[in-house]
């Protein structure tokens, strides 16, 4: 029996205290969360109205892949619970299976750890205008999609749903969360995205770039939170068809973004319905992002 679809949760006997742009989050306790994937796809900060079968439990296994793998470089909000013993319902049960996990309630940072390893999208377009990426000085004459010289961390502003993620500064950043954080946050966040990238390269992908989420939780130690390197937060390439100069494939959302770019939409709420055969498309390459990340080596 195949897994149901799920665009909207309303699990009985449980608050719902979020709903994102994919995830829904719900108390489990004073100092717990459930945190539910959803199937819902958004693109351009918009959620679009049509759900990708099978993308929340792609996005759930992916997360707890790394959280598992990366536990050695910096701590994660995992709490081990399974979430079904928060339901007693058989189908909320079913419904969770896969796509859900219960996660240590933290104080989360306010800000996006961007990190780029290529030169690509917004980076792209920056370094046309300025020859710089957010502000950071790059060599003259790269190509689009060229390697960078050394990952950079570009971080971002956390928008509300309809928003628009806003780049921002390093010195922002210390504004923001203090100098000491802010460096420790740059920190884990590039060591992040090299341990990946290596594992990622030797099963035929490439990052080209990721973004990640901090909490603080009462001690005040950083740790990861929501979603680690999943199609979804990340740009995942087949190392067999890249090369500097061209934009190459993806095994994430770029797919739908490059569809909805032929589109005359302003890229506002409501967002346009997706053919059958996209959202097939976009089905299949985040099941080959999960099999290419978690399967053995190329």
């Amino acid at each position: 029996m195949d897994a149901p679809t799920v665009y909207r949760t309303s699990l009985r006997g449980l608050e719902k205290i979020h709903e994102g742009k994919v995830r829904d989050i719900y108390a489990a306790g004073p100092d717990a969360l459930l945190i539910v994937t959803t199937d819902r796809l958004s693109a351009f900060d918009v959620v679009l109205p049509d759900p990708i079968p099978g993308k929340g439990q792609v996005l759930n296994r992916i997360s707890e892949f790394w959280f598992a793998r990366t536990a050695h470089l910096i701590p994660n909000h995992l709490t081990g619970r399974a979430p079904q013993s928060l339901v007693s319902d058989p189908t909320e049960r079913a419904l969770l299976e896969g796509r859900a996990m219960i996660v240590k309630r933290l104080k989360a940072l306010p800000i996006e750890a961007v990190v780029r390893g290529y030169l690509i999208g917004s980076g792209w377009k920056d370094y046309q205008q300025t020859g710089a990426v957010c502000g950071i000085p790059l060599p003259q004459g790269l190509p689009l999609a060229a390697q960078l010289p050394a990952p950079l961390f570009t971080p971002a502003t956390k928008a509300e749903i309809g928003a628009h993620d806003e780049n921002i500064s390093f010195a922002e950043t210390e504004r923001l969360i203090g100098a000491e954080l802010a460096a420790k946050v740059r920190q884990s966040a590039i060591a992040l995205y090299q341990f990946a990238a290596a594992h990622a390269r030797a099963r035929g992908l490439i990052i080209a770039d990721t973004k990640f989420e901090f909490g603080l939780d009462e001690n005040g130690t950083l740790t990861l939170i929501d979603e680690a390197l999943t199609p979804d937060s990340s740009r995942f390439w087949p190392a067999d068809a890249y090369r500097a100069g061209v934009n190459p494939p993806s095994f994430d959302k770029q797919f739908v973004r490059d569809y909805l770019e032929t589109l005359d939409w302003n890229k506002r709420a409501p967002g346009p319905k997706l053919p059958r055969e996209i959202i097939a498309r976009t089905s299949e390459n985040y099941h080959e992002a999960l099999r290419r990340l978690t399967g053995p080596e190329a």
